[in-house]
């Protein structure tokens, strides 16, 4: 997840997202507009880092369906299909699933019922170990899933804490972001002790994200190649602290597209390709 970014899927936003803002349980309605714009530069920050940006557009009327993040999950074979907790997104795995072949991605698995499993409860460690969290939106059931879905890796799950509950999203991304093999940026107070003790183990430092900025996304970046990291605008003590540990990190402006929905860069991105 720290590699230099080669090959990104995104999905930009649609006027018709914007109707159901409400029933997939946005902060407020997007501006269509501005929220265009905003991914607009979004993407040219990533073309801008050497990366071949590949558009989707599937599931419009999903204004969820930007964060491209949790319906799949690429490994050295391919693509994994999820299946998301939120019912809202049930259907964007197989919708996504074309723009992935169109893409030469191939589909390696799919996930299926009774199992949930969304891709921002996935941080690959290392190319041979995944963390999963267990929470609202990816079961139990997910970790043998996963492991049928990935042979030879190692999948590690970690219980994630009831926060805000069902209704306001928690990920295991929501407190970790990979920003090199040996860094990570972190939100120690949430964090489950096993994993920082894992981090430890391993030699990971972590950069800790202050409790003002953690509702504000701050632990939410993207690797866009070791110590290399885009940030949404508005968090400055982390970005100092990054700073600090030698990570180079760009800022987007995401009012739109990321502060109204909650879901930061990692969300808005789906990686195919790192070297």
């Amino acid at each position: 997840m720290t590699g230099r970014l080669e090959r990104v899927l995104v999905r930009p936003p649609f006027a018709e997202d914007v109707e159901r803002w409400r029933d997939y349980g946005w902060r407020s309605a997007p501006d269509n507009a501005a929220a265009a714009a905003e991914h607009e530069l979004f993407c040219s920050i990533l073309e801008a880092t050497g990366a071949e940006v590949v558009v989707s557009e599937h599931d419009r009327g999903n204004p969820d369906a930007i964060y491209v993040y949790d319906p799949v999950l690429v490994g050295s074979q391919g693509a994994v299909l999820l299946r998301p907790g939120k019912e809202g997104r049930r259907g964007e795995p197989s919708a996504i699933a074309g723009s992935l072949a169109d893409a030469g991605v191939p589909i390696a698995a799919e996930i299926a019922e009774p199992v949930i499993a969304e891709g921002g409860d996935t941080v690959w460690l290392d190319e041979e170990t995944l963390l999963v969290g267990i929470g609202y939106r990816t079961n139990p059931a997910a970790v043998p899933a996963l492991s049928d879905a990935f042979p030879g890796v190692d999948v590690i799950a970690f219980d994630l804490p009831h926060w805000n509950g069902r209704g306001e999203v928690m990920h295991l991304m929501s407190f970790i972001s990979p920003l090199d093999r040996d860094l990570a940026l972190v939100y120690p107070r949430l964090a489950p002790v096993r994993l920082l003790e894992l981090l430890a183990e391993l030699g990971i430092g972590i950069v800790e994200v202050p409790d003002e900025e953690f509702e504000t996304q701050g632990p939410n970046v993207l690797a866009l190649g070791p110590r290399h990291a885009l940030a949404l605008a508005g968090n400055p003590e982390t970005r100092r602290r990054m700073e600090r540990a030698g990570v180079e990190v760009v800022v987007y402006r995401g009012d739109e597209i990321s502060r109204k929905g909650d879901g930061g860069p990692t969300c808005l991105t789906r990686p195919l390709l790192r070297t």
